[in-house]
């Protein structure tokens, strides 16, 4: 065995990837150990990778935490930035959340901040001060040009970017230029599809060597961020919400349907669109065949981010038409929503052992089987 070989199992086995590994990520806490799920606190952030899109922020509170500090990944912050991050030394407002994940094959309990925001709760909106500082642009920050973009590559992510004709600019910027991931204004959620000939605005930077140019800040026309949704046009049909059961998962994929539960009565335009994927299914269907189904599609992105979709699943949702048909989202499993009006205020609520309904319900005993508590229960 040679010296090389020797060096990196002895790394191993003393835990070196390990401790970089704890340093890094989520810190693990005991069963025991409780938050106020409730509570607010106040940090600083001690760093943010921004390519890596995780950090950490040291408490103010002494002693509420493991060590002072907390586990920040950049969906738990809420921004409208199109590339969501935080600055070192930025202080924020954060509430906590303990969460099962695998690490190998252990099952472990981890620590993060959840619902970062300034403090005193407003928006993370950090991205065009830092850009001020460190770009420069053709035009102004805030001059939108129009194109098209030619293409964007989601796994490679870049693309190119056509420029409208008509624009009178100082600078030799070419017709086409390049469009980096990080410059699409998503609205904060990745962007899982390609795009091709599709009408944009956006700005124009210098490289740092200044020998090239980009689009920047890249948006559909009028500003709407570049989302699955916006380019499907999605309508959202009322607040109502309804209940079914999971028919498909594509696991690997993220995607699926959902069967509504025939005694309810979805919205009109709903209906409509359903009624024409099952025609349009019938047609094409052998005529010894299983009859098509109604069907809601849903994607991972639609569902609560703790929920894990799985065949057979009760679920309760809000429903949606786009151009493709009908879908649900704000997809929950249904077990752990309940409209509570008979005893208390009407709303949403988590069935959980805090739940403030639970002190004015008569029957608790059925809530904690996840059973109807109240008339007005949505199940």
């Amino acid at each position: 065995m040679t010296l090389g070989v020797q060096k990196t199992i002895q790394k191993t086995s003393t835990g070196g990837d390990a401790k970089t590994a704890a340093d890094t990520g989520p810190i693990t806490v005991p069963e025991d150990f409780v938050i106020d799920k409730d509570a607010r606190y106040t940090g600083s952030v001690i760093d943010f990778n921004k390519w890596r899109g995780f950090g950490h922020i040291a408490l103010e509170q002494k002693g509420v935490v493991p060590g002072d500090k907390v586990f920040i990944h950049w969906k738990n912050i809420q921004t409208d930035d199109r590339f969501p991050r935080l600055q070192q030394g930025l202080q924020v407002e954060f509430g906590l959340v303990v969460s099962q994940e695998w690490r190998g094959w252990n099952k472990v309990r981890s620590l993060k901040a959840k619902t970062v925001t300034l403090p005193g709760g407003g928006m993370v909106n950090i991205q065009d001060a830092m850009d001020a500082e460190s770009m420069t642009f053709v035009g102004a920050q805030n001059f939108r040009y129009t194109g098209t973009m030619k293409f964007f590559d989601q796994f490679r992510n870049f693309g190119w970017v056509v420029i409208d004709d008509g624009f009178a600019m100082d600078d030799p910027v070419p017709k086409e230029i390049k469009v980096e991931g990080e410059e699409l204004n998503t609205a904060g959620k990745p962007l899982r599809m390609r795009i091709d000939k599709l009408a944009i605005e956006f700005g124009i930077v210098k490289t740092k060597k200044g020998d090239a140019y980009m689009a920047y800040n890249v948006t559909l026309p009028g500003g709407t961020p570049i989302t699955q949704e916006a380019m499907e046009h999605r309508q959202e049909e009322g607040s109502q919400r309804y209940t079914g059961t999971v028919q498909w998962w594509q696991r690997w994929q993220n995607w699926g349907h959902i069967v509504p539960d025939a005694e309810q009565v979805l919205p009109a335009a709903v209906q409509e669109k359903l009624d024409a994927t099952v025609a349009q299914a019938a047609s094409k269907a052998k005529p010894d065949g299983k009859p098509p189904e109604k069907l809601l599609y849903f994607r991972k992105d639609d569902c609560e981010w703790s929920f894990r979709p799985e065949v057979g699943k009760r679920v309760s949702f809000n429903v949606y038409i786009d151009d493709k048909g009908a879908g649900a989202k704000d997809v929950l499993p249904v077990e752990t929503w309940r409209s509570c009006g008979e005893f208390g205020p009407k709303k949403s609520v988590s069935l959980s052992n805090t739940d403030p309904c639970r002190e004015l319900c008569p029957r608790p005993e059925k809530d904690l089987q996840g059973s109807k508590c109240c008339r007005n229960a949505p199940y």
